[in-house]
C-alpha cells in the first residue's frame, strides 16, 4: 500500500516502499534537517550557503594529530553541542551542556580533553582526568571515542567497570592513566581499598546526569566529587534538565558557560515516530509484522521489565527471528557477546531493557520499536536517539495497549507534540480506555487464563446449597452403631501418682528417690579427704586466737 510519510522521510530513497503508512500530526513540517537525505547532499542554493557558514572542525583549534584523525573518521561539520562546547572547554570553563541522545555529546568532550592532556604524562594511580558514566556500556562507547580520536597521540586510558578483573584494573592504573572511564559503584570500591588517588585529577567529566539521578547513583556522585581537588575543570551533561539535575549542577560548577542546543526533552527531527494501540495480548503478533518488513535493516526492541526482555526474545526466536536479549541480569560476558555480534550484524534485532538505551551506539541503526511504553517519559526520549543519526532517516514504533493513556499522554506532554498514529496493514487499531490497567500484570499470567477458561464470576452457575446430613432419610439397616468413645488419657500428674500407688501397694512402703533401683555407680563408697594447713595458716591462725 502507499505511504504517507512527513518530510524528514522523504529523503529516504527507499520511503516509497515502506509497508506501513503514518498519519503525521498537524505540525510544522520543513525544519532545517528536513531537506538534508541520507547522503548530506544539499538540495537548495539556500541551503547550499547555510551549510556553508556551517564551523569547521578545522576552526575550533584542535592539534594536527587530533585533525587528521576527525578527518579519517570522515567528520568535516562539528555538531552545534561541539561548536559550542569544544571552544569553552580548551578555554579551562567549566560547561553545562544540555542536548539530546544522537547529538555529539561524547565527542564535545572527548576531543577538547585530548588536547589538554597531550601536554604531559601521569604518575602512578594518579589519573589526570575522570569520566564518570551510568552503565558499562556508555563506559566502553567513550572508551572507543578515545581510541578513534586519540590514535596518534601518547595516551592512554583506563576502564573501571564492574565485571572485569579488578586486579588487572590495578595493574594498569599503576603504570599510570591520563583518563580514567569508571562507573560509581567500581570507582568507589577501588578507592577504599587504597588502589586509586584522586589527588591529580584536575578534568572531571558527569556524563548522562540525569540517568545518573534516575538509577540511584547521585550520593555516590557527590561522594567522588568531595576526593577530587576544588581546583579542577568540570564538565556536566544531560540529556535533559529536570530542577534536581538544576540543583546538582549549581553544586559541582563554578561559573559554567551554559550550552543548550534544543529544548529538553525534544525529538530530533530526522526520527519518524508511529503509535500502535492494540490489544495487550497482540502486541506479539504485530511487533512480528512490522518486523519482517523489507525496509527493517536492524532494530532495537525496548522492554520495561527484564522478563519481558526474556520472553520476547524467545518468542521471537521461536518465530524464526534473529535476536538477542541484554538486560542487566545476564552475566558481564554474555551482554559483550550479545552486543558485539548485533554491531556486527550477526544479530538483527536486540531484545533490551532501559539499562542499555544509553549504551548503544549503532551506525545506521534503520528502526527502534517500543513493545512497551516507558514508565518515564524521559526515557522514551532516550530509546528513540538511538536512531536517526547522522541526519540520516530513522523510525520509532511504540505499541500500546489501551490501558497505556496516561503513558502515551506523559510523553506527548514532554516532547511538546503528539505521537501519530501508525496505519499497519490488517490490524485494527483500539481507542483509549478509561479504565485502569487490571491488577495482576498484563493479563497473560496462567492464573488469569485458568479463570478465563471457567468463565466470568457473574455468569458462573450459582452453587447448589449442601443438605445437611440430618434431613436426608437413611434407613435403620444401614446405620453402622457408633464407634465407642476413647478414654482421653489421664493428664501426666495423675499417672505419676498412680504409679506411685502402685509401688506402695506392691512394697508396703512407700518408694522414696530411685528405690531400689539404684545405679551402681552411686552405692561406690565416698573417699576420705584430710586437708592439713601450711604452717603459714597454722601461724595465723595462732595469732588471731586470744591470749
Amino acid at each position: 500500500m502507499s505511504a504517507k510519510t512527513n518530510a524528514s522521510a522523504s529523503a529516504e530513497p527507499d520511503a516509497a516502499a515502506h509497508p506501513v503508512s503514518i498519519v503525521p500530526p498537524d505540525t510544522d513540517a520543513g525544519s532545517p534537517g528536513d531537506a538534508l537525505s541520507a547522503s548530506g547532499a544539499v538540495d537548495t542554493p539556500d541551503e547550499q550557503a547555510e551549510a556553508a557558514a556551517q564551523p569547521l572542525f578545522s576552526d575550533l583549534g584542535l592539534s594536527e594529530p587530533i585533525q587528521r584523525a576527525i578527518d579519517e573518521a570522515g567528520y568535516i561539520h562539528p555538531t552545534p553541542i561541539q561548536a559550542q562546547a569544544i571552544p569553552y572547554v580548551l578555554m579551562g570553563r567549566d560547561v553545562l551542556g544540555v542536548a539530546q541522545t544522537g547529538t555529539g555529546k561524547t565527542a564535545s568532550f572527548t576531543l577538547p580533553m585530548l588536547e589538554i592532556l597531550s601536554g604531559s604524562r601521569a604518575r602512578a594511580r594518579m589519573p589526570r582526568s575522570l569520566i564518570l558514566e551510568p552503565t558499562r556500556e556508555l563506559a566502553l562507547q567513550v572508551a572507543e571515542n578515545f581510541v578513534k580520536y586519540g590514535k596518534y597521540l601518547k595516551l592512554n586510558h583506563a576502564l573501571l567497570i564492574g565485571g572485569e578483573s579488578m586486579a588487572e584494573q590495578k595493574d594498569v592504573l599503576n603504570r599510570g592513566v591520563d583518563v580514567l572511564i569508571a562507573t560509581p559503584g567500581r570507582l568507589i570500591d577501588l578507592f577504599e581499598r587504597g588502589g586509586l588517588l584522586l589527588t591529580q585529577t584536575r578534568l572531571l567529566v558527569i556524563d548522562e546526569a540525569d540517568r545518573m539521578l534516575d538509577m540511584g547513583f547521585i550520593p555516590d556522585i557527590e561522594k567522588i566529587v568531595g576526593m577530587l581537588s576544588p581546583l579542577r575543570q568540570t564538565l556536566f551533561f544531560s540529556a535533559t534538565m529536570a530542577p534536581e539535575i538544576r540543583r546538582l549542577a549549581d553544586m559541582f560548577l563554578q561559573n559554567p558557560k551554559e550550552i543548550t542546543v534544543s529544548r529538553p526533552s525534544s525529538v530530533a527531527t530526522t526520527i519518524e515516530a508511529g503509535l500502535v494501540v492494540v490489544d495487550e495480548d497482540d502486541k506479539r503478533r504485530v511487533l512480528r509484522q512490522m518486523l519482517r518488513d523489507d525496509t527493517v535493516q536492524n532494530a532495537i526492541i525496548f522492554c520495561n521489565r527484564k522478563r519481558d526482555v526474556d520472553v520476547l526474545c524467545k518468542s521471537l526466536v521461536k518465530h524464526g527471528f534473529s535476536a538477542g536479549a541484554l538486560h542487566g541480569d545476564l552475566p558481564q560476558s554474555v551482554r559483550f557477546s550479545t552486543l558485539e555480534r548485533f554491531k556486527a550484524g550477526d544479530l538483527k534485532f536486540l531484545v533490551c531493557s532501559d539499562v542499555a538505551a544509553r549504551g548503544i551506539d549503532i551506525g545506521g541503526l534503520s528502526h527502534v520499536f517500543n513493545f512497551d511504553l516507558p514508565f518515564h517519559a524521559e526515557d522514551y526520549v532516550h530509546r528513540i536517539g538511538r536512531t536517526g543519526r547522522a541526519g540520516r532517516t530513522g523510525h520509532a514504533y511504540s505499541l500500546a495497549s489501551p490501558h497505556d493513556r496516561g503513558l502515551a499522554e506523559a510523553i506527548e506532554k514532554l516532547i511538546g507534540h503528539p505521537i501519530p498514529r501508525l496505519a499497519v496493514e490488517g490490524v485494527t487499531q483500539l481507542d483509549w480506555s478509561e479504565e485502569e490497567r487490571p491488577r495482576g500484570g498484563k493479563g497473560r499470567g496462567r492464573g488469569r487464563e485458568k479463570d478465563d477458561r471457567r468463565g466470568p464470576k457473574s455468569a458462573r452457575p450459582a452453587a447448589t446449597p449442601a443438605v445437611p446430613a440430618e434431613a436426608t432419610p437413611v434407613p435403620e439397616t444401614a446405620v453402622a452403631p457408633p464407634p465407642p468413645a476413647r478414654k482421653p488419657p489421664p493428664p501426666r500428674h495423675h499417672r505419676e501418682r498412680e504409679l506411685e500407688d502402685a509401688a506402695v501397694q506392691a512394697n508396703g512402703n512407700p518408694v522414696t528417690g530411685f528405690g531400689t533401683e539404684v545405679p551402681a555407680f552411686m552405692l561406690l563408697p565416698r573417699r576420705q579427704f584430710t586437708i592439713t594447713p601450711s604452717a603459714d595458716e597454722e601461724s595465723t591462725h595462732t595469732a588471731d586466737e586470744p591470749a
